[in-house]
């Protein structure tokens, strides 16, 4: 995409609507979106202005920001987080007044940086299946976590509880067994929603019904919508318990109608009072780094000369597919694709809009909207990990006000 005359490939539209490529054609197709030109390999090209016709184009690029009222909580709510990583759901449940009683991780570099962050949060470091959670039952208002997605075997299983055993979901569920919150919320990848054809989801849902708990309808939020600078969508289960007769239905974040970019994440602005920091980060060989300042910002490989293309895709250059990431770069007045563990795959390039570099850390953790003064701990490919996979900080703290919501009214 060329950000100067602001056009939109198929994937853009993709990613700037939350729906498929596929949906785009279609849209193509009936009408509802007509493309402005196509290449010579059939691939389809937008403008700003087609896409501000249509309701999901409009969201995208608004600039009214909705300002909702605050909730505060009633009393303190405690809260046991597990998967914690580097801190990013746990700093938005903490603007929310969660007190955190146990945080559960298991990589040591991210233990350090809780620890170093917050002398007093109780961080158990190591293996969930060796933490006993039976002393904080009935004593917790809310379990969360983000457990890696594992298939299930299907054959010749009941599909219950113990069927799940040697999952990071069982350690989830049976952290629920032990501990009886009031509320839980898990967090995931959106394919979640289609893994092992969506057998694996509706197993879990089982499961989470039958340890007592309403689970509300799975939602997909997009962070972009919530004060990140990210196209970065998590998939979010929450549940309260059956037996505290909660009848009503929860009150998921509403998009603040204002999209941040990579220029509000990296320079002063409404999101942060300064410029980023410096910081260590990545860089590329030379020969890539040749290739990589060819490329525009908010460009990828389609916009590299024709033989340049075909000698860094090798194969993939005749294979389907958009493969955006490769070889892309971001722009400034866009937010940023969905931060991986490293900005320099090849897969899913994130390089710097003007310099001819990947993101550095700080700014990486600028994307994911941590604090500048949250520091964190480990070499460098541990930080990029630890950022890489953790919950943007603003969309949970949206999240933290719907759990508020929650509690406030089951209290």
């Amino acid at each position: 995409m060329s950000t100067d005359e602001a056009i939109y490939h198929v994937a853009d539209v993709a990613d700037i609507c939350g729906v498929s490529k596929e949906t785009v054609r279609r849209w193509d197709r009936a009408g509802k979106l007509n493309a402005l030109r196509e290449d010579e390999t059939g691939y389809r090209y937008y403008s700003k202005a087609q896409l501000e016709t249509i309701d999901e184009g409009r969201l995208f690029f608004g600039t009214a920001e909705a300002k909702p009222e605050k909730v505060l909580a009633k009393k303190d709510y405690k809260l046991i987080e597990l998967f914690a990583g580097g801190g990013g759901l746990a700093i938005g449940l903490e603007r929310n007044g969660f007190k955190s009683v146990l945080l559960n991780e298991i990589d040591k570099n991210a233990c350090a940086t809780l620890r170093y962050n917050r002398p007093d949060w109780n961080v158990v470091e190591g293996s969930i299946d060796k933490v006993d959670f039976s002393s904080y039952h009935n004593k917790v208002d809310v379990v969360t976590g983000g457990f890696p997605c594992q298939a299930f075997s299907y054959a010749g299983k009941k599909l219950g509880f113990e069927d799940t055993r040697g999952t990071m979901f069982f350690e989830f569920a049976r952290c629920l067994k032990e501990v009886n919150p009031k509320v839980f919320m898990a967090e995931n990848v959106r394919g979640l929603l289609r893994h092992d054809e969506g057998k694996t989801l509706q197993t879990m849902m089982r499961i989470l019904d039958e340890l007592g708990y309403r689970v509300f309808t799975p939602r997909v939020l997009k962070a972009i919508h919530h004060k990140v600078p990210q196209k970065r969508e998590r998939l979010i289960i929450i549940g309260v318990r059956k037996d505290l007769d909660f009848k009503g239905d929860i009150d998921w974040p509403a998009p603040t109608g204002k999209i941040y970019t990579v220029a509000d994440a990296l320079k002063k602005g409404e999101l942060f009072n300064s410029d980023v920091p410096d910081s260590v980060g990545q860089t590329y060989p030379d020969h890539k780094k040749k290739v990589m300042k060819l490329v525009p910002p908010g460009g990828y490989w389609r916009d590299l000369p024709l033989q340049i293309q075909k000698e860094y895709m090798l194969k993939s250059y005749y294979l389907g597919g958009g493969k955006t990431g490769m070889a892309r770069r971001m722009s400034w007045n866009e937010p940023s694709l969905t931060l991986t563990t490293s900005p320099a795959q090849k897969q899913t390039e994130r390089c710097h809009p003007d310099e001819t570099r990947p993101f550095k850390t700080r700014e990486y953790a600028r994307i994911q909207t941590f604090p500048d003064e949250w520091e964190f701990q480990g070499a460098k490919t541990s930080i990029y990990k630890q950022i890489g996979n953790a919950v943007p900080v603003n969309l949970a703290e949206a999240l933290g006000q719907t759990l508020l919501k929650l509690l406030n009214e089951i209290d």
